[in-house]
């Protein structure tokens, strides 16, 4: 048995639902420590509160800001030179947990303090998340200012100060490795153990997860649609048109997820892995100022699984033209699964990765 350290960002669920896959997977056979702050935080301890083999703590991480239902680019930019003035005091527990505990690996998703604990105690580092594909991936099919925006952002990627040994990238995409990158590992999206074991079904409604921060205004033309759409994410409200608000809860989400006829959701890259692995046809709403967003709905669209627009101007004419093309996008999908299933790969890299580190 080994004893694993996991770190994950904390700003949204996708890197928490990543990480939960690999807890799964792992920890019948590992001691897991999992790190987190803000929304993973919250999830990973409703997960694990009274586990034995895995603990959750907190420590302080990145959060975006919003003013006005907009990305506050100042403001979360702000907020992060703060936290970065005290990275040596936040560094001193982990350090000092590192050193009593001893783990065999540090997993980082995205998050760079206990990595950089890690690397001042000679533990092996693994990078695991979606961002690194700034660095590693080609990007060439994208839009000229989408790439443009991603050469400007590999430079954050790189200044979060991970310093891996290793790298692995999760998305449901996969085009080239540049060159340079030859060595990282790429894996399909972490599907949660509910969303793997189950048969997917049709029941004639449409899933909608929206971030707290859409307008009114595409609430309503969701609500406006053909057929009955269960909105998660806006909190619980009375409905509107076809459109029914519920709060978030996995089991409820995961069914609705399983049972829906197709997905009109914000373009996270856990979700839109996840209903691709089921066959769900996807319409994507990214925030315009969500560059990360956009380029996985550009991909969304490459891969013939869906279409998008921004959330802030969608109009019901791309609503209605995506519901006219759902049959089309399902066929697109059919027999595709293992494409969209990154879980036994990324799991048999740790546990090499672990017996290199016990064979030294």
């Amino acid at each position: 048995m080994s004893t694993i350290f996991y770190s994950v960002m904390g700003e949204g669920r996708g890197h928490a639902a990543r990480a939960r896959t690999v807890v799964e997977e792992l920890r019948h056979r590992h001691r897991i420590v999992l790190y987190s702050s803000h929304d993973a935080l919250e999830f990973l301890w409703k997960q694990y509160e009274n586990a034995a083999d895995v603990e959750v703590r907190s420590i302080e991480g990145l959060k975006f800001h919003y003013t006005e239902k907009r990305l506050n680019l100042y403001k979360t930019i702000s907020s992060g030179l703060s936290l970065w003035m005290r990275v040596e005091k936040l560094l001193e527990p982990l350090v000092e947990a590192i050193k009593q505990e001893k783990p065999d690996l540090v997993i980082s998703d995205f998050e760079p303090l206990v990595a950089r604990a890690a690397h001042r105690t000679n533990v092996p580092v693994l990078s695991f998340d979606h961002q690194h594909f700034l660095l590693a991936y080609d990007l060439s099919i994208l839009p000229t200012q989408l790439r443009w925006w991603a050469r400007s952002m590999r430079l954050a990627v790189w200044m979060f100060g991970i310093g891996q040994q290793k790298t692995m990238v999760s998305a449901f995409y996969s085009p080239p490795l540049k060159r340079g990158y030859e060595d990282v590992v790429q894996v399909g999206p972490l599907l949660r153990p509910t969303i793997r074991q189950r048969e997917t079904s049709d029941q004639g409604f449409l899933l909608s997860y929206l971030r707290r921060q859409t307008p009114e205004a595409t609430v309503r033309k969701l609500g406006s649609l053909g057929l009955p759409v269960r909105i998660y994410g806006l909190g619980k409200r009375p409905p509107q048109g076809n459109a029914e608000f519920f709060e978030v809860d996995e089991h409820s989400f995961t069914e609705s997820l399983v049972t829906c006829k197709a997905v009109v959701a914000a373009a996270g890259n856990q979700l839109l892995g996840e209903a691709l692995y089921l066959g769900k046809p996807f319409f994507a709403m990214p925030e315009r100022k969500h560059f990360e967003q956009r380029i996985n709905a550009c991909f969304l669209k490459e891969l013939g699984g869906g279409d998008w627009a921004y959330v802030e101007r969608v109009e019901q004419s791309q609503l209605d033209a995506f519901m006219a093309n759902i049959e089309m996008y399902r066929e697109n999908l059919k027999g595709r699964q293992e494409e969209f299933d990154g879980t036994p790969k990324a799991v048999a890299t740790i546990e090499a990765i672990l017996s290199e580190t016990r064979a030294k």
